[in-house]
C-alpha cells in the first residue's frame, strides 16, 4: 500500500476578522472570512476551498470515467455550489454537482445511458466524496447537449 502525503503552510494575523495566507504547494492564496460572513473578504476562504477540492475531484473522476468507457463526449465543464446554513452555528449542508457534457450528435441511446450512469459514479467514487459523504449531503444535477463533431 502506497500513501501519498500533501503539506499545507498558513499564516493568520489578527481575530476572527483578520487575514492570512496558505501555500498548499501549486495552491497559493490569501485567506480571510468571506463577505457573506461579515469578514474582510480577503482572498479565498474554507468554503470556496472545499467545494474547490469537492468539485475538480468529481471532474477528474469524470473524466477518467469518460475516457476508460470511450464515450462519445466533446466538451465537459462543471460548476458546484456549496450551501452553508447557519442555525446558530454554521453547517455545511450540501454540495451540488453540475457537471455539462456536449456529446457527438451520433451517441447512441446505450452510450447516453452509460453517460448519465457516469455522472453518478463520478461522485460515488471521487475521493473527497466520500471523505465527505454521511457529514455533507452529496448531489449531482447533470445536463447533456449534443453537438454535431
Amino acid at each position: 500500500m502506497s500513501r501519498h502525503h500533501f503539506f499545507m503552510k498558513a499564516t493568520w494575523t489578527g481575530g476572527r476578522n483578520g487575514t492570512g495566507t496558505i501555500d498548499a504547494g501549486h495552491l497559493k492564496s490569501q485567506i480571510s472570512i468571506p463577505a457573506v460572513m461579515d469578514g474582510p473578504d480577503v482572498g479565498t476562504n474554507p468554503d470556496e476551498m472545499l467545494i474547490g477540492a469537492a468539485g475538480t475531484c468529481y471532474l477528474i473522476t469524470l473524466a477518467a470515467i469518460i475516457e476508460r468507457r470511450r464515450l462519445p463526449v466533446i466538451e465537459l465543464s462543471l460548476e458546484t455550489e456549496g450551501i452553508v446554513r447557519a442555525d446558530p452555528k454554521l453547517v455545511f449542508e450540501k454540495i451540488i454537482h453540475r457537471p455539462k457534457l456536449i456529446v457527438q450528435t451520433s451517441a447512441g441511446e446505450k452510450e447516453l445511458k452509460s453517460i448519465k450512469q457516469a455522472t453518478e459514479q463520478a461522485e460515488k467514487t471521487c475521493m473527497i466524496s466520500n471523505a465527505l459523504r454521511g457529514n455533507v449531503e452529496l448531489e449531482v444535477e447533470a445536463s447533456i447537449q449534443f453537438q454535431q463533431a
